[in-house]
């Protein structure tokens, strides 16, 4: 198996998306502004800011992988945002009778804070994934590191480089405010362009005339998208698999079978899957036909055995599980641990094992409660439907096993201890360690043994010799009562209890979080109402324990980015009330990342693992930066321009209303090879890109119908209350004088 295959082929195909996107927004950049040089103006913050991202990664100490890569990809479409709003207020300025120079130093001034507080609170709310202490913090910190960087860089680029460019390379005849008509038009998109803007502008007028109107609208619009998304809202998962071409598994026979018996077994399997190994039968699937197979390989062992196989083609290895479980099932007893190596997960089950632990001081008690266990778990997860089981240790106690019981009456008779008893055996049986001696400059061991021919049957151990405190020998026999019965193979504890544990690995078709509550449901509380044995307990851990921890910690961290994106906007507005304003767009982007999931599982299983989830932290971050945009501009016609609430509100909207569709579909084109094209290494991250795609996609247009209304309500108000403590020291001024 050669591990560089699939990296190679991951983070060939991240290039891949990575340039196809960066050409994709260009194409949209360009259908927008029907200008080849100011295309070219927006479309170098690409490279620069990716570029710059990899020196700065480098100085930071972070690797390149197919993770970080992915984060790159992400900002493809996101490091142009700041550009295209600088470019596009430098386009409106020019079309209003401005100079180059002019325009190009009012356009950037106008909007510097609105980009930088839009770059900030996309970089903001990863502070809290880069102190993340669990194991998911690292992927998160390579995607943080690599988009927040590349935004940073994006927004120097915007104001520095995009207005000195802006003013050389743009045209420079003056246009006058009517005189845009002059750039190339496109029919059909522009007609149908010019329609959307005149319905958007209509329901703006609609609803800042009407103040019952608009809180209609508010109320209606996110208590229905709030309820979608926690309706939609899929299972959780814990982290994506990965698609490695190697199945490993381990097949557990019942306890007493020998090399010989599993050796046969292997066999089976082997013989079972060799029609469909390539050397046999061509590397060629018919149609309906398993993958065939490039490699194979069995381990036997006295009590268990590895196998293995690899898939020639690469995206169908997850395929063989059941070619190679089949034959398992043949033998009575067995069981077998099948599944394609997880890319995070360590040991049989990968990311995805629930470790079902019954703890108790009795052990034959322990292994029928296990054995009830047992039974329940094949009722609600059958092995027939891609389910995995294994207990461990063993259900039965199968090992042949001496028992030495101390009779302590006729020990005491004999002035032997219980301690001389044991010491005796063990001498007899595997030596008795007496000291540590030096040896030449060594420690050795000094161990005592009886002679290796003393006992060549397990009878033999009733005639051992044991001497007395009064010297005479008596058998082993005549001061412990013999029996020979049968124990375990293996004796787990866990918090010195001893544990049975059943390990359970649901198919891809059932999300963990999905399979835990089954388990709990189904399993765990039916056998406590049906009452449990003095002292037995049960616990939940493995992958399971771990989806808590990091669940509980990524809403933790939810809550703690939409505090800080609230904090910064908080300043950038001087108020506390426009945030909470612009907060209304995030249950919207939640929407749309849930329906983006949706549409997405039509087409392949995707369930909600952590990394598909750090697309709603994304979300928080980007979503408002529309919000903002709208917010802003009506507080500077407001406040420049003087100009009446609800009219600014409408002018806003207008001048808004192209940048915010331009920002939005060069990050959503700039981001949907992520999600479509297939290959190694995209179903790690294309849950993360649907999320991402269908939040910024529904919130571009819901962000035009709730923030004005949102705004008619208060900001007439507030700006009013504003004005007039401001004028008042003017007041109180003038009447002291």
């Amino acid at each position: 198996y050669d591990e560089t295959i699939y990296i190679n082929s991951a983070i060939s195909l991240v290039q891949q998306n990575i340039i196809v996107g960066g050409l994709l927004a260009a194409a949209v950049l360009l259908l927008f502004l029907r200008s080849g040089r100011a295309t070219l103006v927006v479309s170098l913050a690409i490279p620069v800011s990716v570029i710059g991202s990899f020196v700065a990664m480098a100085a930071l100490g972070r690797s390149i992988n197919v993770i970080s890569l992915a984060g790159l990809a992400f900002a493809v479409g996101m490091v142009v945002d700041a550009a295209i709003v600088v470019l596009e207020n430098i386009y409106r300025l020019r079309e209003q009778g401005m100079t180059r120079r002019q325009a190009a130093y009012e356009g950037t001034r106008q909007v510097w804070g609105a980009v930088m507080v839009s770059s900030l609170t996309t970089v903001m709310v990863f502070i809290p994934l880069l102190v993340m202490k669990l194991e998911v913090g690292q992927l998160f910190r390579d995607i943080a590191v690599a988009i927040s960087v590349s935004v940073i860089l994006s927004l120097l680029v915007s104001v520095t480089v995009l207005p000195a460019l802006a003013s050389r390379l743009l045209s420079g005849k003056t246009k006058l405010p009517n005189d845009s008509v002059t750039r190339l038009r496109l029919p059909i998109i522009d007609g149908f362009a010019s329609a959307f803007v005149s319905l958007v502008l209509g329901f703006v007028r609609l609803v800042t005339r009407s103040k019952a109107l608009a809180l209609v609208v508010v109320v209606s619009i996110t208590l229905i998208t709030s309820y979608g998304s926690w309706l939609f809202l899929p299972k959780l998962e814990y982290l994506p698999e990965g698609n490695r071409n190697l199945m490993f598994g381990i097949v557990i026979p019942p306890p007493g079978y020998n090399l010989e018996t599993m050796t046969e077994i292997a066999e089976v399997i082997e013989q079972d899957t060799k029609p469909l190994w390539a050397v046999e039968s061509g590397p060629e699937s018919a149609p309906g036909e398993p993958p065939k197979i490039e490699h194979f390989f069995f381990v036997a062992f006295r009590n268990t055995t590895f196998l293995g196989a690899a898939a020639v083609d690469p995206q169908r290895a997850s395929e063989l599980e059941p070619v190679l479980s089949a034959p398992v099932y043949k033998e009575p007893g067995t069981f077998a641990l099948i599944n394609q190596l997880s890319l995070f997960g360590r040991g049989f089950g990968g990311g995805r094992k629930i470790e079902l632990d019954i703890s108790g001081p009795d052990l034959e008690v322990l292994l029928q409660v296990a054995g009830r266990a047992a039974g329940k778990i094949f009722a609600i997860l059958p092995m027939s439907e891609g389910n995995q089981f294994r207990p461990n240790p063993g259900l039965e106690l199968g090992s042949p096993e001496v028992r030495v019981v101390p009779n302590r009456v006729r020990l005491a008779d004999n002035g032997v201890s219980a301690r001389d008893l044991g010491n005796t055996v063990d001498t007899f049986n595997d030596g008795l360690r007496v000291a540590e001696i030096t040896v030449g400059g060594e420690r050795l061991d000094l161990v005592l043994k009886g002679p290796d021919n003393g006992m060549l049957q397990t009878q033999g151990i009733n005639n051992l010799p044991v001497v007395t405190a009064s010297g005479e020998i008596l058998p082993a026999s005549s001061l412990a009562d013999i029996q020979l019965t049968a124990g375990p193979s293996e004796i787990r504890h866990r918090e010195t209890n001893r544990t049975i544990t059943l390990e359970v690995v649901p198919s891809q078709s059932i999300p963990l979080e999905q399979a835990l509550e089954m388990i709990n449901q189904e399993v765990v509380a039916p056998l406590r109402e049906e009452g449990l044995p003095p002292g037995v307990k049960f616990g939940i851990s493995g992958t399971a324990d771990k989806l808590s921890q990091t669940w509980d910690a990524m809403v933790r961290d939810l809550i703690l980015a939409v505090v800080i994106v609230y904090l910064v906007m908080a300043v950038l507005f001087e108020s506390f009330v426009y945030p909470i304003i612009i907060l209304l767009s995030v249950p919207l982007a939640a929407a749309g990342g849930v329906a983006g999931l949706a549409v997405l599982n039509q087409f392949t299983f995707q369930a909600l693992d952590m990394l598909t989830l750090l697309g709603f932290v994304i979300l928080i971050g980007i979503v408002v930066n529309n919000a903002i945009l709208l917010v802003h501009q009506t507080l500077f016609h407001i406040r420049t321009d003087g100009l009446d609430a609800n009219l600014a509100i409408v002018e806003a909207t207008r001048n808004r209303i192209r940048p915010i569709f331009m920002s939005t579909l060069t990050s959503v084109f700039g981001m949907l090879p992520l999600v479509v094209f297939p290959g190694a290494g995209s179903e790690l991250y294309r849950g993360l890109g649907s999320v991402v795609v269908g939040g910024l996609a529904l919130s571009a247009i819901l962000t035009l119908i709730i923030i004005p209304p949102m705004l008619s309500l208060v900001v007439g108000p507030f700006e009013m209350r504003r004005r007039r403590l401001k004028e008042a020291p003017q007041e109180a001024s003038v009447a002291g004088e």
